[in-house]
């Protein structure tokens, strides 16, 4: 079954797919994907139009199998699609999915597509499965893929008070050497994301800390205080 949803919403979408905006989308992503020319909002509308005839697949194999034949296809609307399908079982992830959550930072990977997997997906997964936060997101802050090191650093930004903050300012000390533009973008992003719920904390960690200048600037964007350097 997984073979033909996936390959009738293959289709589906590609009914709907526009070549002349196609070509801005791609500009926009450095053409690092082709794309079929559907914007965010009629894709969502027309995958939520396909759910509605042809259900979803269940949690298991069918439905990795379906995330997966997706993730294989080009355009970058099928990756969005995949993780529009996956976010119908935001809460109800079983253990394994950790795997394919993984599988799919490290492929095809981008910050349009990584964001939302660490963000949401793992955020999500992990309030399910404390347990495994060390497990998982110790390898990936020590790895050398900057992707899962995103990952590492942005999961807990929807968490708020239930944030662990010893673990966030240890992974952003961890990587606050890097030179990449995209490390040090999302140390600034999750520090102004928890600033929200511990502003005094965060304006404490960025004077005691070296970062780079785009971190502190992300970071103390809406403080209350301006960094003086």
């Amino acid at each position: 079954m997984s073979y033909s949803y996936s390959n009738r919403l293959e289709n589906w979408l590609r009914a709907h797919a526009n070549s002349e905006k196609a070509s801005p989308m791609e500009a926009y992503m450095r053409n690092l994907f082709p794309f079929l020319g559907i914007k965010s909002p009629d894709r969502v509308k027309l995958v939520k139009a396909f759910i509605q005839e042809h259900g979803i697949p269940p949690q298991g194999e069918e439905l990795t199998c379906t995330i997966r034949e997706l993730w294989q296809l080009p355009e970058r609307e099928f990756h969005y699609t995949a993780l529009q399908l996956l976010e119908k079982h935001l809460k109800k992830l079983e253990p394994a999915a950790i795997d394919l959550l993984e599988e799919l930072v490290v492929t095809h990977s981008w910050w349009d597509t990584v964001d939302t997997i660490a963000g949401r997906l793992i955020g999500s997964y992990f309030t399910q499965y404390p347990d495994l936060i060390p497990v998982y997101t110790e390898r990936w802050i020590n790895s050398d893929n900057m992707w899962l090191q995103r990952s590492a650093l942005l999961f807990q930004l929807s968490y708020k008070k239930r944030t662990d903050e010893a673990l966030l300012f240890d992974y952003i000390r961890r990587t606050a050497h890097s030179k990449e533009f995209f490390l040090r973008k999302a140390i600034g992003w999750a520090l102004r994301q928890y600033a929200k719920t511990n502003e005094p904390a965060v304006r404490q960690f960025v004077s005691e800390t070296e970062l780079s200048p785009l971190s502190v600037r992300e970071a103390l964007k809406h403080s209350s205080t301006v960094p003086t350097t």
